[in-house]
């Protein structure tokens, strides 16, 4: 695999995403034991994914799609329709998996070990070489920040085009706002034939109108969630002075009574309270990662789960 890293987009893994070591998360996945095809396919929940294969019974055609075999082409519905279409067979399950991210701002903080952005990015770039490994295609689309969408796509090159996607909208923040309901809006009218969908998020951009387009997106495709939060987030704050830094500009926290601990956590905590109280009350499988915790067992965890967990 020849993959050029440019400096510009290549940041040091803590505060900023660094895009060669979300290629070298690569090898992690390969040495991963993956369950039995069947077993794959009854965990992604209740829609099944698309068939094809070479050998088999014809299942059905659909639209060419960009990393398709030109030898399974349907040279008669392309010559009709003035489209080229792939044939499909049942041989092989093929699914789609699409990244939901999560861009704002409040994803930019961390107190442990890195940013919630670059462990986003981090567990991101798992669940695509954990995708592509398992024969399905891949996509991203962002909200808050960049609005970046990356359609689903297959093999190497297709996890390589989503870490490359990470790495510069990370490079490249803005403070575009977006809902987490506009985004599953957005999802619902693209879905990009997606028959998963991964939600990577702190939960800050939800709001009360998000369960409604949470529950409309569940009708259409498997939902996964995962909340990426910060230590100070999940655990009681200790009473002291904390030094903090907001847009260059430095500030001292103090958090010397309880009520003034109680009262800034609970703030902190309030998007991934909501959104984890979202996903139970619908029964989405989710997780809680903070940034110290190694994000592969809870991402390749998450894309088999079958029923709602912590």
């Amino acid at each position: 695999m020849n993959a050029v890293v440019s400096q510009h987009v290549d940041g040091n893994g803590r505060v900023q995403v660094s895009l060669s070591e979300l290629i070298a998360l690569r090898s992690r996945v390969a040495r991963m034991r993956l369950p039995p095809r069947d077993s794959r396919a009854t965990h992604v929940g209740a829609q099944s994914s698309r068939l094809y294969g070479r050998g088999m019974d014809y299942a059905e055609s659909r639209a060419y799609q960009p990393g398709d075999d030109v030898r399974r082409l349907d040279w008669r519905l392309t010559a009709r329709s003035g489209r080229l279409h792939t044939k499909l067979f049942q041989e092989e399950r093929e699914g789609q998996l699409l990244i939901l991210m999560d861009q704002h701002a409040s994803m930019r903080f961390g107190t442990r070990v890195r940013f919630k952005s670059v462990q986003a990015a981090r567990a991101a770039a798992l669940a695509a070489w954990y995708a592509v490994r398992a024969g399905e295609r891949v996509g991203l689309m962002t909200f808050g920040g960049n609005a970046h969408l990356q359609r689903p796509r297959g093999g190497t090159r297709g996890a390589l085009d989503i870490c490359g996607a990470l790495a510069r909208c990370d490079a490249n923040p803005t403070d575009h706002q977006e809902s987490l309901s506009q985004a599953f809006k957005r999802v619902i009218r693209l879905q990009q034939n997606a028959n998963r969908v991964l939600l990577i998020s702190d939960g800050q951009s939800a709001e009360d109108d998000a369960r409604d387009r949470m529950l409309e997106l569940m009708r259409h495709t498997a939902l996964r969630v995962l909340i990426v939060a910060d230590a100070l987030e999940l655990n009681e704050v200790p009473a002291g002075y904390y030094p903090i830094e907001h847009h260059g500009e430095r500030h001292n926290l103090v958090l010397e009574t309880a009520s003034q601990r109680e009262a800034f956590q609970k703030s902190l905590g309030a998007g991934q309270a909501k959104l984890m109280a979202m996903a139970q009350s619908l029964g989405v499988p989710y997780r809680v990662m903070d940034t110290a915790a190694d994000p592969l067992e809870s991402t390749a965890a998450l894309l088999l789960e079958a029923g709602t967990r912590r």
